[in-house]
């Protein structure tokens, strides 16, 4: 019976070559660190293939996304996109700005001209629509090697892994102070 045991690979190498060097070196965070590095090294390479497959990148992807899981009319304001995409404001600007030109969203303005509303057009609609199901029946895919419970343990896994290093090194990705 296979117990998801392999080999040692290159991550097992390194930590066994600074355990050979340095025996005082802790290592331990190599097999995990090392690993979830070049997982999203690996996934986000596949990721920007899958979407520029798909005609969409990242950044319209993101917009889009935030859009349609808004829910209907699929409509927010400059404010609430930054909000929900942890984005600075001139970054959604430009995003919308881009998008705006490619037909995938329409802009309501204020009296001062300034946008007030980005909501999804039919073209925008379409597009998130299909590419967010192929791109995630695809990355569904990519898992399916490892069974329901494996799935569920690495989900809690990695929420948790991604709370603690939020809590030690905060949202921003910069350390907190101590007793923050």
């Amino acid at each position: 019976m296979d117990d998801g045991r392999k080999q040692p690979d290159p991550v097992d190498a390194i930590a066994e070559a600074w355990t050979r060097e340095r025996p005082d070196m802790p290592v331990g965070s190599i097999g995990i660190i090392t690993r979830v590095w070049r997982a999203a090294k690996l996934l986000g390479d596949e990721r920007r293939r899958t979407l520029a497959r798909l005609g969409i990148d990242t950044a319209t992807l993101d917009l889009l996304s935030t859009l349609r899981r808004h829910g209907a009319p699929y409509a927010m304001t400059p404010g609430e996109l930054r909000e929900a995409s942890l984005l600075t404001a001139g970054a959604i600007t430009q995003r919308v700005a881009r998008a705006e030109r490619a037909g995938l969203v329409e802009t309501a303005r204020g009296p001062r001209g300034r946008t007030s509303s980005v909501r999804l057009s039919a073209a925008g609609n379409r597009l998130i629509e299909d590419s967010v199901h192929e791109l995630l029946a695809y990355e569904d895919s990519l898992l399916d090697h490892l069974d329901e419970d494996e799935r569920a343990r690495l989900t809690e896994l990695l929420r948790r892994l991604l709370d603690g290093l939020a809590e030690r090194l905060g949202a921003d990705g910069k350390p907190g102070q101590v007793g923050e």
